[in-house]
């Protein structure tokens, strides 16, 4: 089954998914995982020498990993004097890092390219070889494998979440795709992919013998081009 790819860590509130994203591409270099790691499970603050003492780096490389990690909102700052003197003549405050996130993580929503070429370079095979049209071979082709995958599914809404269309309830009974597996393919070949996705459902519903359901068009598209609805009985 494929589920979103889980990057390390867990969710992190606060965060939108942009945000996310980038704060587990940070956290990708080995340093600064590790310098996070240490800040995280810290049970206090600590400064930037701290820091660099316990991984055995230079302040100065530290410190540019620990500005990094503030930028990407996982670590928060704070001043504090250190040591038992206060008031004037004391000295400067010191920085101090603390962990903003406690875990991290990005969802992404999952893609299936390999599915589209296989299928299309299947339908152009199919054109070559029978003289039938490409947007035939494209149906045909998208039907078949739909209806293979949904015989073997069992269930439309399990097929669907295993195929990464991230099926929601839309309150009226009906399904809507929120995440479409070809995603930046049907931007930029819209015809072609909304047509082979459509023949690939449609062929998943007679695969499932789902009578209950059928397919139409999502009006708002805004990530699959179409939606389950009940059937009228």
């Amino acid at each position: 089954m494929n589920q979103p790819v889980k990057q390390p860590f867990a969710h992190t509130p606060g965060l939108d998914e942009h945000q996310r994203l980038s704060a587990v591409a940070s956290l990708g270099d080995p340093l600064r995982r590790k310098l996070f790691e240490l800040v995280r499970e810290s049970t206090g603050a600590l400064s930037r020498d701290e820091c660099a003492a316990a991984l055995g780096l230079p302040k100065s490389t530290i410190r540019a990993q620990l500005d990094r990690l503030v930028e990407e909102k996982l670590l928060l700052v704070e001043f504090r004097k250190m040591g038992a003197k206060s008031g004037p003549g004391s000295g400067r405050p010191t920085k101090l890092y603390t962990a903003a996130q406690s875990e991290v993580s990005a969802s992404v929503p999952p893609r299936h390219y390999d599915l589209a070429a296989s299928l299309l370079a299947a339908a152009v095979q199919r054109s070559m070889d029978s003289g039938e049209g490409i947007e035939e071979s494209v149906s045909a082709v998208a039907f078949a494998e739909g209806r293979r995958r949904g015989a073997e599914a069992g269930n439309i809404h399990q097929l669907l979440a295993d195929t990464g269309y991230s099926p929601e309830p839309d309150g009226n009974g009906g399904t809507i795709m929120a995440n479409c597996p070809f995603h930046q393919l049907s931007r930029e070949h819209t015809a072609v992919v909304c047509a082979l996705n459509g023949s690939l459902l449609s062929g998943a519903l007679e695969g499932c013998s789902d009578e209950r359901h059928s397919l139409e068009p999502d009006a708002e598209i805004s990530h699959c081009c179409a939606r389950l609805v009940p059937q009228e009985s």
